[in-house]
């Protein structure tokens, strides 16, 4: 069976380090299945000082968007981020929530039947106050709705808050009660 592990926050939360820490506990070679595009100059340099600080251990991959297309089986993988991800589907749908929502489902669906350790990073936008501009709130339903659906096919579900790690759910191993 797949393991899938949720790690949720705001922007700058410390969500892909601790992430990070994760899967280097779990492996000595965990897989970096890395989603985003380059955008611009800015978003390059924060890319390439990401690469540098993980380390030669990591197997790195880039995908946009069909992360499925990938065999990570008996891999410990860092998906970073699932918000990334979204984007991509949402800006080639060119705007379309239900379009997106039914791709991103689709292929996360297929993803998870590798037997795999899956670290999915992802942002809790919807947190602050509502955007004025019709196309963020858009993308800010996709994103609730994709964390949503990760969230209840996860086995843990962690909130960062200033670094630190809050378990919000957990997957008991079944354990009989003994009278």
């Amino acid at each position: 069976m797949p393991k899938i592990i949720l790690i949720t926050g705001g922007q700058r939360s410390g969500k892909s380090g601790y992430a990070q820490r994760l899967a280097r506990s779990l492996s000595p070679h965990p897989v970096y299945a890395a989603t985003s595009r380059i955008w611009d100059e800015e978003h390059r340099r924060r890319i390439e000082r990401h690469r540098r600080d993980r380390g030669s251990e990591w197997e790195t991959v880039e995908e946009e968007k069909y992360l499925c297309r990938h065999d990570f089986t008996g891999r410990v993988v860092v998906v970073d981020c699932v918000t990334l991800w979204c984007t991509n589907f949402f800006y080639d749908s060119e705007g379309s929530v239900e379009q997106s929502l039914e791709e991103i489902k689709k292929s996360f669906d297929e993803l998870i039947k590798q037997e795999a350790v899956f670290i999915f990073v992802t942002n809790e936008i919807g947190c602050g106050g509502m955007a004025e501009n019709p196309v963020q709130r858009h993308f800010a339903d996709l994103q609730g709705w994709v964390n949503q659906y990760i969230a209840r096919k996860a086995d843990e579900v962690i909130w960062m808050v200033s670094g630190i790690p809050v378990t919000i759910k957990k997957e008991e191993e079944d354990e009989t009660v003994q009278d």
